[in-house]
């Protein structure tokens, strides 16, 4: 398996100044499956204009531990296709090159995290080629869950006096911040939320601030208005196939919608991979670039998400988390087996917390699958999903099958051409393996199964059962219960979220 590494995670990686957590990860996994590790001819050329002389000098030292490509792959009609409309300069010439060996099949994948090669990748149809490192150790995770170093623990609030801050884990914000241990132990009172693997090891930290409308913004440009504001402090995860990302930053979203902020924002420089993949991923969930923060150590990006948007129905990823209630309602059952497998938040009093330890990128994402073949499938972006989970096994349906989850549509695929797409489409977000994909789609060679990925939103307090769900008139009776996606009116879902003793800040009228 031969996989070309991009010019700035081979910078990352050998640099001796970066300590960067998440590329010593992915390396680590190279080695266990015994990949080839390849760089193209122009990324040395590239390294070679790096304005800092130690890096050149250090990777060119190591260059005998990677594969140099000896030869590049011829220029095609899709290749020069993609030169004439998206590159403007060397580096995107560079960028387009990589492409090129992955398109003409010379490597495997590829590991990149510039957005911009994605793109280009999604232009010639080789996404499912190109990967980031997050979604690139999602990949073998779950191809080879008997070779994971570890398992993520749950998240958990901690006292920042209680912490480690010699911990390894936070060197990155020493390189980036002047005085940051001075500030850490400023807030030895205060809580923040972490993430840490079964063998102790730090995986992922936040911290939260709630900002009044006086709070004193001098120091950005341009200068914010008077608003109630969640800032995000201090936020790292290490990649690692496990969806952390998302999961703090469900962590951030529930906090706003509960404190009933107008804006989320956080200062970031961009120098790392690090740093840019954090932006990435805050730009894909709604941030966008406001100004500049101008620090002792230097200008700092700002990024803003509103918090009180019009939720968009054909893309509800950027508007997260907010639906509108001016949309279509739909019930589908899932299986006790799986259902706190896909919603670890929703789990029952009578389930032990101890069974879903947070270690496959499913229980943390946001974005996740549903397996279905429904009679109905005619789903749309922004419809809105109630999850009823079928009853215990042995007991009285009347009481044990509940109502506990919403969401939201992202996307549906109905016409799948294969097990292997099939497969692809559903094995970073579905409590499924390979295998038991592959016994799905094999199950009924007639009906095949079709995917809804979809958002998660809440988790309802209060769960309504089949007995009150009758007594709403929401299921008409026992033999009636919802067997696939049945459309339900929105007096119906009112009825239900009012049962639930939900928050309803989420749903705008």
């Amino acid at each position: 398996m031969r996989i070309l590494l991009d010019t700035n995670i081979l910078i990352h990686r050998e640099a001796n100044r970066v300590v960067n957590e998440d590329i010593g990860v992915l390396f680590g996994w190279f080695d266990k499956l015994h990949y080839e590790k390849c760089i193209h001819p122009l990324s040395l050329q590239e390294i070679q204009k790096h304005k800092d002389d130690r890096t050149v000098k250090t990777i060119e030292t190591k260059i005998k531990n990677y594969n140099l490509l000896k030869t590049e792959a011829p220029e095609t009609t899709a290749i020069t296709k993609i030169r004439e409309k998206f590159d403007s300069s060397d580096n995107d010439a560079i960028d387009t090159s990589l492409l090129k060996e992955v398109y003409a099949e010379r490597v495997n994948y590829l590991i990149t995290e510039d957005r911009g090669i994605h793109r280009k990748a999604a232009e010639l149809g080789i996404s499912n080629l190109v990967f980031s490192i997050d979604s690139f150790l999602e990949k073998v995770s779950a191809e080879n869950p008997n070779l994971a170093d570890y398992k993520t623990l749950s998240v958990s609030k901690e006292y920042f006096g209680n912490i480690n801050l010699k911990d390894q884990f936070f060197d990155s914000f020493r390189n980036d911040y002047q005085g940051f241990d001075k500030w850490f132990n400023s807030k030895s009172d205060e809580v923040a939320y972490v993430c840490r693997s079964d063998r102790g090891e730090m995986l992922a930290f936040l911290y939260i601030k709630i900002e009044d409308k006086n709070e004193n913004y001098s120091d950005i440009e341009p200068l914010f208005d008077h608003k109630k504001r969640l800032k995000i402090g201090t936020f790292k995860v290490i990649s690692n196939g496990f969806k952390l990302g998302e999961r703090f930053l469900k962590i951030v979203f529930d906090n706003s919608l509960n404190n009933q902020v107008d804006e989320i924002y956080v200062t970031l420089f961009d120098y790392t991979e690090e740093q840019e993949r954090l932006i990435g991923l805050l730009l894909d969930w709604g941030f966008q670039l406001y100004g500049l923060k101008h620090t002792a150590t230097g200008d700092e990006q700002v990024f803003v998400k509103d918090f009180h948007p019009d939720p968009d129905q054909e893309h509800p990823k950027p508007t997260y988390p907010f639906v509108k209630k001016d949309r279509r309602y739909f019930i589908v059952p899932i299986y006790p087996s799986y259902h706190t497998e896909l919603f670890p938040d929703s789990i029952l009093n009578n389930e032990s917390p101890d069974d879903f330890v947070e270690n496959q990128p499913h229980r943390n994402a946001i974005q996740k699958v549903y397996i279905s073949r429904s009679y109905y499938k005619n789903l749309r972006p922004g419809d809105i999903i109630i999850f009823y989970r079928t009853k215990t096994p042995g007991t009285n349906a009347y009481y044990t099958s509940v109502v506990t989850t919403i969401g939201v549509v992202d996307n549906v695929f109905t016409e799948i051409k294969d097990a292997d797409e099939f497969i692809s489409l559903c094995r970073k977000r579905s409590v499924f393996t390979d295998g038991q994909l592959k016994e799905h789609w094999d199950y009924n060679q007639r009906y095949k199964p079709f995917v809804v990925n979809f958002l998660y939103l809440y988790s309802f307090p209060r769960r309504p059962n089949l007995k009150a769900l009758i007594e709403m008139g929401v299921i008409t009776d026992t033999s009636s219960v919802p067997r696939g996606f049945e459309e339900i009116t929105k007096d119906q879902f009112e009825q239900i979220i009012e049962a639930s003793e939900s928050n309803e800040s989420f749903i705008v009228n």
